[in-house]
């Protein structure tokens, strides 16, 4: 049986038996921020695996009028780190020139309909993969004390503002997978 689940993940997922099995902090991090980068890194592999192929009509599908096209989430989840970036990192929301360039694909909707469509899904991928190297590249300078360190006057920890991004991967690569298996 471990054997058929471990076929799954690595078929399913394009894993390796690796990843498939344990987290190892990245290289250059604090132990809690290494396991994180990995399992960013992991999930983002995952979601760029499932579309990277995609043609300009798959990349632009929309499953119906209400729908987001799979080049606009991944734009989406790119928008989402950068907000991230700039929250922990400088305690902050987007100031105008980053909401000029982020805000419709952190919002979507009619907008982000509009906006992401005839675009490859190589640059969707070009710009994500831009946020995440800058994502680590700022994450490398902190340790976890720092991780576990509240953003601002809130409640919430960078710790699980990390998670945040990392599960919101999650949920958008289960959006993904879906849009991708109802194309005709």
């Amino acid at each position: 049986m471990k054997q058929i689940t471990l076929l799954f993940l690595v078929t399913i997922f394009g894993l390796s038996a690796t990843h498939a099995q344990e987290i190892k902090p990245e290289r250059g991090y604090s132990n809690d921020i290494g396991n994180t980068v990995a399992m960013l890194d992991d999930l983002k592999a995952r979601v760029t695996n499932s579309v990277k192929d995609l043609n300009q009509k798959e990349t632009d599908f929309l499953l119906d009028k209400e729908a987001n096209r799979v080049g606009a989430l991944v734009m989406h989840l790119a928008a989402t780190e950068v907000y991230y970036q700039v929250y922990t990192f400088e305690g902050r929301g987007f100031n105008k020139k980053e909401e000029k360039k982020w805000g419709a694909a952190m919002s979507l909707g009619d907008e982000g309909r509009k906006k992401f469509v005839d675009i490859p899904i190589s640059y969707y991928l070009d710009q994500w993969d831009e946020v995440r190297e800058e994502t680590k590249r700022l994450l490398k300078k902190k340790d976890d004390k720092w991780f576990k360190s509240k953003v601002g006057k809130g409640s919430m920890n960078n710790h699980w503002a990390w998670y945040h991004v990392m599960e919101h991967q999650s949920n958008h690569m289960g959006q993904i997978r879906l849009i991708l298996k109802r194309m005709d």
